[in-house]
């Protein structure tokens, strides 16, 4: 029991992290219509910047305490991802309102490989790493209710508050404020939020902040457990089955999406892997994805689309 445990706290924690991922994704398709696959070459952007920032700071400002320089090096990162969210909306978007869908597609995936040259050219090819002051040491918990305690790593469990307190203030703006509301607005029709009055221009431009601030985030903790490496990218690309399964104009759905992905990644390695060979954690929430296309195509959360003719 106490291994089983075990077990489902790892998914948890882990899921926790896709959540934060996904929520990037389905901030940028309720705005725009359209899935970002920049959003994995964010992640990358925000963790360089954030990883390159920690090391110049001391060296600028002599700051040697590490709590400061980390929160002045998020600061930088930050303004950093607000240029870059600013840059995109007015070179790129503002110049595609109203546009098909593929569109925008290709846009996004231009400005990914964009990102990742430019990414490359300003802070260099290199692994960096980012401490940000987490304990990566494991700890006992649960010594009274079984024999030798349930094991937790510290590392993953700092970094699922961090994620979990993160969705959950975005999830309360989204869904309570006027600007949540313009948002939704704007995803379900972009010229009739435009008739009432709703700047399409500005509300896209919130979200690409909002949602560099979230690649930032999630690239910091990220880089903080695997390193700072373009590899970083794809690993981000890990979340594409969560939008899947909670649905892409869902926010509470990437939550839960990404705690069943998490989960279930953990118990089919653990419990299912000397019956199908190794590696079953790496593709089995894209067959768990491929499921859901077949049978609830919109997602355990999504909306259903009926066109009416």
């Amino acid at each position: 029991m106490a291994f089983f445990l075990e077990t489902l706290l790892g998914g948890l924690m882990a899921g926790m992290l896709y959540s934060l991922v996904a929520l990037g994704f389905v901030l940028i398709f309720k705005a725009s219509g359209v899935f970002n696959f920049a959003q994995g070459a964010m992640v990358l952007f925000g963790a360089l910047s954030m990883a390159r920032f920690s090391e110049w700071i001391p060296q600028w400002t002599g700051v040697d305490n590490l709590w400061m320089a980390n929160v002045l090096a998020f600061a930088m990162a930050a303004v950093v991802m607000f240029v870059v969210a600013w840059a995109v909306e007015y070179l790129v978007l503002r110049h595609l309102v109203n546009q098909e869908g593929a569109t925008l597609l290709m846009a996004t995936l231009g400005i990914a490989y964009f990102l990742e040259g430019l990414g490359q050219t300003l802070f260099g090819s290199s692994i960096y790493k980012i401490d940000i002051g987490m304990p990566k040491d494991p700890v006992f918990i649960l010594d009274n209710f079984f024999e030798g305690g349930v094991l937790v790593n510290k590392e993953d469990f700092y970094a699922a508050l961090i994620a979990a307190a993160l969705v959950t203030m975005l999830s309360i703006f989204f869904q309570k404020t006027a600007t949540g509301r313009a948002l939704r607005a704007v995803a379900d029709d972009h010229q009739a939020a435009q008739s009432i009055g709703i700047p399409l221009n500005r509300i896209w431009m919130i979200v690409w902040c909002v949602a560099g601030i979230v690649a930032l985030v999630a690239g910091m903790i990220w880089g903080s457990k695997l390193g700072v490496q373009f590899s970083l990218a794809t690993v981000a690309l890990r979340a594409l089955p969560v939008v899947i399964l909670g649905g892409l104009t869902s926010v509470p759905g990437a939550i839960i999406g990404g705690l069943i992905i998490g989960v279930g990644e953990k118990l089919s390695e653990v419990y299912l892997g000397g019956f199908v060979g190794g590696g079953i954690e790496i593709w089995f929430a894209y067959v768990l994805a491929l499921g859901f296309l077949l049978i609830r195509p919109q997602g355990l959360f999504g909306e259903k689309i009926i066109d009416r003719v």
